[in-house]
């Protein structure tokens, strides 16, 4: 089985499949797993003098370990391949939390907001109607990259070795990639590496969005809006879906307890939004994967060898 081939079995189980709770239940997702070793390395090496070479160091372990799991992994053969592949992606556990924001908004702003704070990391307390749909509908763009289109792309250049290496780096960065006191100088190579290995699916994510909108003719402007966000590769997504709803999306929020003066995307647009714009993007999340799913498809057949 091809490697192409192999992925698009693996889209395929993991959006009818999705992650099933009696499994994880029962033992850890390999997330978990990589989440636990990204702690391990935070605890012990995360101290003292020069943080940032000992940061080099954890992230290089990381991913040296991660591609050698992947290259034990890909001996066992193809359906282990893919299994593992289809457990990495994340498609339909992301429609179901964003979905669930606005199911629960459709009941009361309170509901709205316990869901969404299961899925973003900002302050959700005292969230309107429209910061919880604004918020799920950013998390579903940016996630739809680091969850779905990234994780294909680098199966597909890199085989297991490549998807689990840049799953390992995508959960560092989720972990200490921040601008903090403590993990300014730690995180820096795995918030840079991650920054690297976004760089392309990103804007893959954004431009697939626009063009299953009929937004590509707005792809200056697109771009114009993603440079302006605080992420140099989350922005794609986020002003593609912007102008594809024709919402205003980003804009100011607050992070423990401190309102930051973050730019609008598309902000001329609308932005008394609410749980109907979050059904929209569930929609579009479930167009770029079929468009995902039909492109793995043809390289499988029409280049075998991939």
């Amino acid at each position: 089985m091809s490697t192409a081939a192999a992925l698009a079995m693996a889209l395929l189980l993991d959006a009818i499949a999705g992650e099933p709770r009696w499994l994880w239940s029962r033992v850890a997702h390999p997330a978990v797993l990589m989440g636990r070793g990204v702690g391990g390395l935070d605890r012990h090496l995360n101290q003292g003098d020069a943080r940032r070479a000992k940061g080099i160091l954890a992230i290089a372990l990381l991913a040296t370990g991660a591609g050698a799991l992947g290259l034990v992994i890909s001996q066992l053969g193809p359906l282990a391949e893919t299994l593992c592949a289809a457990i990495l992606l994340a498609q339909r556990s992301l429609v179901q939390h964003v979905q669930g924001v606005g199911d629960a908004l459709r009941l009361s702003v309170a509901d709205g907001r316990l869901m969404v704070a299961r899925i973003v990391s900002r302050d959700c307390r005292d969230m309107t109607q429209a910061q919880v749909a604004r918020a799920a509908i950013e998390s579903a763009a940016e996630n739809q990259s680091d969850g779905v289109i990234a994780p294909a792309f680098w199966f597909l250049i890199g085989g297991l070795p490549g998807l689990l290496l840049y799953k390992v780096v995508n959960t560092a960065d989720s972990m200490i990639g921040y601008r903090t006191a403590r993990y300014e100088q730690f995180g820096w190579a795995a918030a840079r590496l991650d920054d690297v290995l976004n760089l392309i699916p990103a804007r893959l994510t954004g431009l697939a969005i626009a063009a299953l909108s009929g937004q590509v003719p707005a792809w200056p402007a697109i771009a114009s809006d993603a440079r302006r966000h605080r992420s140099p590769n989350a922005g794609w997504p986020e002003a593609a879906m912007a102008r594809a709803l024709n919402v205003a999306l980003a804009g100011p929020r607050s992070y423990d307890g401190q309102m930051r003066p973050l730019a609008w995307v598309n902000g001329d647009s609308r932005r008394d939004i609410g749980p109907d714009d979050i059904d929209a993007a569930v929609a579009i999340l479930w167009r770029v994967w079929a468009a995902t799913l039909t492109l793995v498809i043809a390289c499988a057949t029409l280049v075998p060898l991939l």
